[in-house]
């Protein structure tokens, strides 16, 4: 199932961004969880919307939009389809927090419209792992970048072959409250990251896992491949399978 795009504008940001279509993938059991999965950079919903299907997790409902297509400066100002503007795919790069904070509400708007008792969630490849995992620390902290309040209550966040934008003031960001430190010790994240890797480095991957948890995020795990370039391979869809069913509470029943 899908359906047309939309103009947002995240709280505060300036100028709107215009979203592609969404595709939706309905849980085939009973809904229990609610996940919105970020493609990589110049991608669409569509190609994750159709691995997601597969996976054996009837109680998850997967929302896979496609991000804004946007000037991007890896590519030399070449347009293409990405959450944010990118020089580096990397923790090192400058950080378009506008961009970022726009594609968090995009995703904090998606599941703020799902029922109350379904859990909620975030997750991406690449850029969009990026962008999850920034979501993951909006929820903690309890506000965007631009000060804004974040306003969706995440279960967990899954970042494959991504990185952690924002890392250098995460610091800041978690100790600013009490609430802060506390939630983000509780959220659950998975990072994995393929040695292979050579468009985000896997270093980049591991320092992500690591500054997350020097900051406070303890309930990080962090699973490498040892040959896995950057895509993804059934072993590691297998892994996000187990550990979701696990931290969703999702036990074996597809009813």
């Amino acid at each position: 199932m899908s359906f047309g795009g939309s103009s947002s504008v995240a709280s505060g940001a300036k100028r709107p961004f215009e979203y592609g279509r969404t595709h939706v993938v309905r849980p085939k059991g009973t809904h229990k969880a609610t996940i919105v999965w970020l493609h990589g950079l110049g991608d669409n919903g569509a190609s994750w919307s159709q691995l997601l299907e597969t996976l054996p997790l009837p109680n998850i409902k997967w929302i896979c939009p496609t991000a804004p297509s946007r000037p991007v400066s890896v590519f030399g100002g070449f347009p293409s389809t990405a959450w944010f503007d990118v020089a580096d795919l990397s923790e090192d790069a400058p950080d378009d927090v506008e961009g970022m904070d726009a594609s968090a509400a995009h995703v904090a708007n998606l599941l703020s419209t799902e029922p109350a008792d379904i859990k909620l969630g975030v997750g991406g490849f690449s850029m969009g792992a990026a962008t999850a995992l920034y979501s993951a620390t909006c929820f903690a902290h309890g506000k965007y970048g631009n000060g804004n309040p974040y306003p969706v209550n995440l279960s967990l966040a899954v970042g494959l072959s991504g990185w952690l934008p924002c890392a250098r003031t995460l610091k800041n960001r978690i100790q600013s409250s009490p609430e802060a430190a506390q939630k983000a010790s509780s959220i659950p994240l998975l990072l994995c990251h393929g040695k292979a890797d050579d468009v985000v480095l896997y270093k980049h991957g591991e320092r992500s896992a690591d500054a997350l948890k020097a900051n406070g995020f303890s309930n990080v795990l962090f699973k490498s491949y040892n040959s896995l370039g950057h895509y993804t391979v059934p072993e590691e869809m297998e892994e996000v399978c187990k550990w979701l069913t696990a931290n969703l509470e999702l036990g074996t029943s597809s009813s």
